[in-house]
């Protein structure tokens, strides 16, 4: 399987920022894993978009897949109860 580049919007950045460094940190290890396996077990494909949901404990990463240019784009990161709105 083909490695996927990864793009991170700089609204993720500053996301993260606002998130307890050991919860950032483990998010930042499931976004550079998305790379070798862009559509793991554990990630949802959210209905109405064509985005994915990735849980890492309370928190959730929203992404885009190209498969056309191998490009995954991380388009969110934050707390489940205010990543949906």
């Amino acid at each position: 399987m083909a490695e996927y580049d990864i793009f991170v919007r700089k609204s993720v950045a500053k996301d993260l920022k606002r998130i307890p460094a050991a919860d950032a940190t483990r998010i930042v290890e499931a976004i550079r894993a998305l790379g070798g396996n862009p559509r793991p077990p554990q990630a949802r494909k959210l209905s109405g978009d064509e985005k994915y949901r990735l849980r890492c404990g309370a928190y959730r990463i929203l992404y885009e897949i190209d498969d056309g240019k191998l490009v995954v784009c991380v388009v969110k990161a934050g707390h489940r109860k205010d990543i949906y709105r």
